[in-house]
């Protein structure tokens, strides 16, 4: 019986604590990793050469939406096979009630059960999901959901209460699906906070891992902007729909939801996607006032990757918006400047007959959201050492930070004793994305023929 059910040999792996890349072996027994840095003839059931090319620990895509757009049993199956194509072995997907997903309201005893249900033995990744309290229910909700499937993630969409998801919205309420006493607002937001906290106190062996994470856009700035842009027609695609929801109205929704938190005494908040010079600033700004509160700094690859004017039209839109070649500029300086703690996807499939209106080009009649989550970990390689950002950096961002701050303890590093959840980059052949060799059913991408940012 030999020791090792794998042996990886000739590789360049990212490990814990190293900026660039080690020669090495890694061995892997029972699904986990057993040594590093064995000789490369140890006896093993299997051996692979990787011939030099980059190991790094698996990437936790720390936001996804899967079943947004698609039936959720289709997307845990396609979607999770993008997953791989780009190195993720663990997609984390937001799920609320309402309107999309699984179009219902009531109870997440109720609902999460079917959630789970329809993804059983269809991933082909493993997967967790964050939860979006969205009524009072859903926060007296929160430990047994913590107790009883392990959900220790939650979110707060800012601007669900009086905008809608893809513009102007006359229906929050029929959208959102929450009882007609209740509103979406403030009031709310801080109550979910309290709910957070109240559950970290009850269980001090994963307060660490239970946290808040925030959709940061202020609704009463998109709709008033969104009124004056769609009254112009000079303004169109999606420049036009990034001055409908102004960085500005980021900047504010990080503040207010910084001092709910200083408030309920909740520390452990996840700023999400973060697009803009004022929105990151604004965290920054935050980071320092309210220095109890652990923070983390999201930024996605496909504002990474491309801006307002060079993502390939309307398929581009979503929320927040990509922004102008300033704002891709500035979330380039936060990560090098090691203020953001993790890239991530945001990959939400929706099929080209889904996405776009009629006309094709009007943005405003666009669905918000795209796929992407099969070029995060290439084109934050790619793109990253041309600006100067270490490998290690990239493990840390793409797998290790994700993985800490939602308690995946045996995901996120080349460690013995880790999951042996891998990735393999061939640092060495050029790449190109295109949306054909993509196992992802989305037909298209807003970042077709990109290599590096486009300006």
């Amino acid at each position: 019986m030999t020791e090792h059910d794998l042996l990886l040999t000739n590789v360049r792996a990212l490990l814990p604590g190293a900026a660039d890349p080690v020669p090495t072996t890694v061995a892997v027994r029972d699904g986990r990793i057993s040594a590093i840095g064995v000789p490369a003839d140890e006896p093993a059931a299997s051996t692979i050469d990787l011939g030099g090319r980059l190991l790094f620990p698996g990437v936790v895509d720390a936001h996804q939406h899967w079943g947004i757009y698609n039936p959720l049993e289709a997307d845990a199956d396609s979607e999770s096979r993008a997953c791989l194509q780009g190195g993720v072995t663990t997609a984390v997907s937001y799920m609320r009630t309402g309107q999309y997903y699984l179009n219902r309201g009531g109870s997440y005893l109720d609902f999460f059960p079917s959630v789970l249900k329809a993804c059983e033995g269809r991933a082909h990744c493993d997967y967790a999901f964050h939860l979006a309290p969205m009524s009072r229910q859903h926060i007296d909700e929160i430990p047994e959901l913590i107790e009883r499937f392990g959900v220790t993630s939650f979110k707060i969409f800012m601007f669900y209460g009086s905008h809608g998801l893809h513009g102007r919205s006359s229906s929050q309420s029929d959208f959102l699906m929450i009882p007609d006493d209740e509103r979406y607002d403030l009031a709310h937001f801080e109550f979910v906070m309290r709910g957070v906290q109240e559950a970290r106190r009850a269980r001090p062996d994963l307060a660490d891992a239970i946290s808040l994470s925030l959709h940061c856009e202020t609704a009463e700035i998109m709709t008033a902007y969104t009124k004056i842009v769609e009254g112009d027609p000079t303004r169109t695609g999606l420049p036009a729909y990034s001055d409908s929801r102004p960085p500005h109205s980021e900047g504010l929704a990080v503040t207010i939801a910084s001092y709910l938190a200083h408030e309920t005494e909740l520390p452990t908040i996840n700023l999400l996607h973060l697009t803009s010079r004022k929105a990151m600033d604004a965290a920054l700004r935050m980071r320092t006032t309210f220095d109890e509160v652990a923070f983390r700094r999201e930024v996605t690859i496909a504002h990474l990757m491309a801006s307002c004017d060079t993502a390939t039209g309307v398929a581009g839109k979503v929320n927040p918006p990509l922004r102008p070649a300033d704002d891709v500029e500035a979330l380039w300086e936060a990560v090098l400047a090691g203020d953001v703690d993790w890239v991530c996807s945001d990959h939400a499939c929706c099929r080209d007959e889904m996405k776009f209106g009629d006309p094709r080009d009007d943005v405003f009649l666009a669905k918000s959201g795209f796929g992407g989550t099969e070029y995060l970990l290439p084109a934050l390689v790619s793109e990253g050492v041309r600006r100067g950002l270490p490998l290690g950096r990239v493990a840390e961002l793409t797998a290790t930070n994700p993985a800490a701050r939602f308690g995946l303890v045996t995901k996120g590093a080349i460690e013995v004793g880790r999951d042996a959840d891998f990735a393999v980059v061939d640092d060495a052949s050029p790449w190109t994305i295109r949306a054909e060799d993509s196992f992802s059913s989305q037909e298209y991408s807003p970042l077709e023929g990109c290599t590096s940012p486009r300006r």
